[in-house]
């Protein structure tokens, strides 16, 4: 009877003995368990490698001396994301300026050019680094669910039994509980670390999208500066704004 409720021989007996569809809804959250964690992994080092890269780069563009050595500084490290969105606009920039066009049109038609191709590759950056997210917000969305369906299955089968044997006794009905209850707890063991990584990763998420929005508008900064032909629009006195919605505004 010990060796019986032994951790090992229990567990193992009890999901041996399980009924198909509840050896399938395991099997199932076990798979999502395996790709939940190696996303986990993944875009711990990523993101945060990612983080550090853009925060070292934002910082070495606004300290070089012109734009020219800006660049040559951030291309040192062409995994950061402000490399990308920098050598966008700066490839953007110097296609304007071998265009064959007016001063007072090319100044207009170059920077709204650059504006839309530093939103495009934001944008761009951004969609890499979140790639797979979806994964886990589907997981911390859909296990739970997935176990409460082997839950539901269980306490059927359960009763199935006790209709069978027509007897309510213990014996009965404890394997059909056991298996619901296993079910249940795999699904919250994949939801809930499921659910944390997906929330702390949005907070690196949203940490690199204010860096990138920064360096966004650096770059235009140094171009009304250093580009002779590029407005020299004066600046414009801002009501207090979240820093969010005012980097917006910077490209």
């Amino acid at each position: 009877m010990l060796d019986t409720l032994t951790p090992q021989g229990g567990i193992l007996e009890m999901l041996m003995k399980a009924t198909p569809t509840v050896k399938f809804v395991m099997a199932v959250l076990v798979s999502m368990s395996l790709a939940s964690w190696s996303i986990i992994f993944i875009k711990l080092f990523t993101l945060s490698s990612a983080r550090k890269e853009a925060a070292r780069d934002a910082r070495l563009f606004q300290e070089s001396e012109n734009l020219k050595m800006a660049m040559r500084a951030v291309s040192q490290n062409k995994a950061s994301p402000c490399y990308a969105v920098g050598l966008q606009a700066f490839e953007e920039l110097m296609r304007m300026e071998e265009a064959d066009l007016e001063p007072a049109e090319k100044s207009r038609v170059a920077m709204d050019n650059i504006r839309r191709t530093l939103r495009q590759a934001v944008s761009t950056e951004l969609g890499m680094l979140t790639k797979s997210l979806s994964f886990l917000a589907t997981c911390a969305n859909a296990t739970p669910f997935i176990g409460l369906f082997g839950t539901v299955w269980g306490i059927m089968n359960s009763f199935h039994s006790i209709g069978l044997q027509q007897s309510a006794a213990l014996a009965a009905v404890a394997p059909g509980i056991s298996e619901a209850l296993v079910a249940t707890a795999i699904g919250l063991g994949v939801a809930i670390p499921a659910t944390l990584a997906y929330n702390f990763f949005l907070g690196y998420i949203r940490h690199i999208e204010r860096e990138l929005i920064g360096f966004s508008g650096a770059f235009l900064n140094r171009i009304q500066r250093e580009v002779s032909w590029a407005p020299k629009q004066p600046a414009r006195a801002e009501a207090p704004a979240a820093p969010r919605a005012r980097a917006r505004e910077d490209y």
